[in-house]
């Protein structure tokens, strides 16, 4: 498959956010990866699918890291039509329930806040299943809304990300139901939690702006992210979202 060629079987999709959102986005989760990476010891691994790939701001670190060819793919058109974005990658757009590869295609999976946003989680994971070879590993960096830690109580907004997110159509749970769903499917599930908690960003709540929110949810936002502006100090306040570390080795 050319590098240039892309698969039409998945039109534009109006909820993915800007290419800056989800870069900042990567770029936050990026110590995260690199636990993952040497893990799995991505460099021996000589195809990868990066599953829900976005405006690829993974791309070049896959590129880089892994032993051989990457296949980024999305369900959305707009995001692939950038060819920078993907040197190196071949670019394909369909949707994840239903991948255009042969059976044991990949020998790595890496999908990064893309399992949310799939209602049919199981179709998924049974044509993960058969897109890996032997020994092919899924990995997979998800979140868990419902874990929020936050302080001080006035600047809590895990409510508004749980009603939001849901009313997208995201499940803001899907990480605590991962490991339980791919070893029904006969993965080798290790889990971990990126263990490191940081002073939080404020940009944190742009991610909350581009959800659908009612009139009054807006508002509350709104004196969430003043009462945050207040808070210049180090550590005066605390967000740390927790992210499900997933290796799933199909055995």
């Amino acid at each position: 498959m050319d590098n240039s060629q892309m698969a039409t079987a998945a039109g534009d999709h109006p909820a993915l956010p800007e290419a800056e959102a989800l870069t900042m986005q990567a770029e936050w989760l990026a110590p995260a990866r690199a636990q993952l990476w040497r893990w799995v010891q991505i460099a021996r691994r000589h195809s990868v699918l990066d599953l829900g790939t976005g405006y690829g701001a993974v791309v070049p670190e896959l590129v880089r890291r892994s032993g051989g060819r990457v296949v980024a793919l999305d369900r959305e058109l707009r995001p692939l039509r950038q060819p920078h974005s993907f040197a190196g990658a071949a670019r394909v757009a369909a949707d994840g329930s239903c991948l255009p590869f042969s059976d044991g295609s990949f020998d790595l999976i890496f999908t990064q806040l893309t399992l949310l946003w799939i209602p049919a989680l199981d179709a998924v994971i049974a044509d993960m299943w058969r897109t890996l070879r032997t020994g092919g590993v899924v990995v997979g960096l998800e979140p868990d809304y419902g874990g929020m830690i936050e302080y001080p109580p006035e600047v809590e907004s895990r409510e508004l990300w749980i009603a939001s997110l849901s009313r997208a159509g995201a499940d803001p749970y899907v990480a605590r139901k991962l490991p339980s769903k791919l070893a029904t499917q006969g993965f080798d599930v290790r889990v971990s939690l990126f263990d490191t908690l940081v002073p939080p960003s404020p940009d944190r709540f742009a991610f909350l702006e581009d959800l659908p929110l009612s009139a009054e949810e807006r508002q509350e936002l709104e004196v969430l992210e003043r009462r945050a502006q207040t808070l210049s100090e180090t550590w005066a306040q605390v967000a740390h979202l927790p992210f499900f570390l997933i290796r799933a080795i199909k055995l």
